[in-house]
């Protein structure tokens, strides 16, 4: 298991991503820059920063409950995504990518919340 949850695949997934949203964020309209932009970032770096959060949890039941948060603001993030493109600050072929990767995500932490579901143990 990793050491620091700077190791784990979905944080550096999350991460990876987290940066993609914010250099397209930065081409959305000035006027955007307290309102999708922020709330997009925002609900991004909260998907990486819970599961951190959850690396330090010891019970199954506090990291699960704070990876379905994670997992809830990769679905966040998606519906940003889905208004970016209909305000058309992003393309089609951005959106698709970005939102295929997010589901990814979201799949990732169920299959990681499962590996310690199994045991219903404390891990790290």
């Amino acid at each position: 298991m990793a050491k620091g949850f700077y190791e784990l695949n979905i944080w550096k997934k999350g991460y990876a991503l987290l940066m993609e949203i914010y250099k397209i964020t930065a081409t959305f309209p000035k006027e955007e820059k307290y309102g999708l932009s922020r709330q997009m970032r925002d609900a991004a770096n909260s998907v990486i920063a819970n599961i951190a959060e959850a690396h330090g949890r010891y019970y199954f039941a506090d990291k699960a409950r704070v990876l379905y948060t994670s997992r809830g603001e990769c679905q966040e993030t998606r519906s940003h995504l889905r208004a970016a493109l209909g305000l058309k600050y992003i393309d089609k072929k951005v959106f698709i990518n970005l939102d295929e990767e997010y589901e990814g995500l979201s799949k990732g932490i169920s299959s990681y919340i499962r590996t310690f579901k199994k045991t219903n143990s404390p891990i790290n």
